[in-house]
């Protein structure tokens, strides 16, 4: 979606139409939640400092986020995606990635085709059209043979864009991006590169293998698989997935400790959320934080039975969390959480109910009800616990 909280202010607003819009708390540790495009032109953008933002653009206007309402909207988008193909995997609100091959049931010039919707060009303009019909919203959509290209795709023509890179366009795109284009690469490694010459995608690609692994580590086998468009990751959709997780890049790095917290919250809600949808336990919590020199760390906490209740799943998520910056904080480029080690229902009941077990079911099951009728985080946490201190 394109800029999407700003976006749905615009849409409800008529008076914000044209206007530079920053959707978030004017507060002295005010972050943007998100900028609209004509906001963007100033350099301003989400989970930037308020104050910056508002000092690279003092006309803008800031209005306070209405989660309820961008979840509302998020479901009629998704319940878009879903009737072209089962297989749409949640990336956040706002994107997700599809796999339309197997939607293909026929030809058309030479090209795979499903009998209703067409090739998967004409799937996705059809998809931008009925998302536009059914909220209002633009959508910008890429098609390519992997996630990596198809992302890159749906970034370069924003917004309402549509662009297509197919095998024989790789050759053509890819070599003279700026290397800050591939996925993972933030300010701090692209400055890096820059420094010792690299700075297109086709510099990476002329580098050694040894001479990027010995500076990059692991990630320097990835990095240079995107340098050349490769991309093996499938789309999974929840139901057929190992974990379920949710995860968000920013494009700066935040510093705040408290800031990142607050997404670890929202991110565990949406992530136990569709754990219940599906009806699973999980056994396992695991929070991933990458920094912006690429590097990535994940730490991990397996639970003494499998869970899907929220409270549950915070408390362990929170306390990698705390006890991570405890020890070794630094700004965050990206953030995640993920439930793995993901089962059905235990055999075996209990024989006597827990009540506080009791009681956190049924508020979960409450506000999935609400949340169900009246949209995503109508009704939510008002903030994760308290950070410990101390010891563990």
């Amino acid at each position: 979606m394109d800029a999407f909280f700003a976006s749905v202010e615009q849409l409800d607003r008529p008076e914000l139409r044209g206007k530079p819009v920053l959707v978030g708390h004017a507060g002295p540790r005010g972050v943007v939640a998100a900028a609209s495009y004509e906001a963007r032109k100033f350099g301003c953008h989400s989970a930037q400092p308020m104050a910056v933002a508002l000092r690279n653009c003092p006309g803008a206007i800031v209005v306070a986020g209405r989660f309820e309402r961008y979840r509302e909207l998020s479901r009629e988008v998704f319940g878009v995606l879903e009737r072209y193909t089962p297989l749409v995997e949640p990336v956040s609100i706002d994107e997700a990635y599809l796999d339309v091959t197997g939607c293909a049931v026929g030809t058309r010039g030479g090209r795979p085709c499903h009998a209703q919707h067409g090739d998967a060009e004409e799937m996705a303009a059809g998809i931008k059209r009925e998302i536009r019909e059914a909220t209002g919203l633009t959508a910008s959509v890429g098609v390519a043979p992997n996630k990596f290209l198809a992302k890159l795709a749906s970034d370069m023509k924003k917004p309402d864009g549509l662009m297509v890179i197919g095998e024989e366009d790789v050759e053509k795109i890819l070599p003279g991006l700026a290397v800050g284009r591939l996925w993972g690469i933030g300010k701090k490694t692209e400055a890096g590169l820059a420094g010792v010459g690299i700075k297109t995608v086709g510099d990476l690609r002329r580098m050694p293998a040894e001479w990027m692994a010995a500076r990059f580590g692991s990630s320097a086998e990835a990095m240079q698989a995107l340098a050349w468009g490769r991309d093996e990751r499938q789309v999974v959709p929840d139901s057929a997935a190992k974990s379920i997780g949710h995860e968000q890049t920013f494009e700066t790095n935040v510093g705040a400790p408290e800031t990142l917290r607050e997404v670890l919250l929202e991110q565990v809600e949406q992530v136990a959320a569709r754990v219940r949808r599906h009806g699973l336990l999980a056994r396992r919590v695991t929070v991933k934080i990458r920094f912006g020199d690429f590097q990535t760390v994940t730490r991990s906490r397996t639970l003494a039975e499998g869970t899907d209740r929220t409270d549950a799943l915070l408390e362990a998520a929170v306390g990698l969390f705390d006890e991570w910056t405890k020890h070794s904080f630094s700004p965050v480029r990206l953030i995640g959480v993920a439930a793995g080690e993901l089962g059905g229902p235990a055999a075996q009941l209990p024989l006597f109910e827990d009540a506080a077990e009791s009681r956190a079911g049924k508020v979960d099951r409450a506000m999935d009800a609400i949340n169900a009728k009246f949209g995503k985080r109508a009704i939510h946490r008002g903030g994760p616990p308290p950070a410990r201190r101390g010891g563990p």
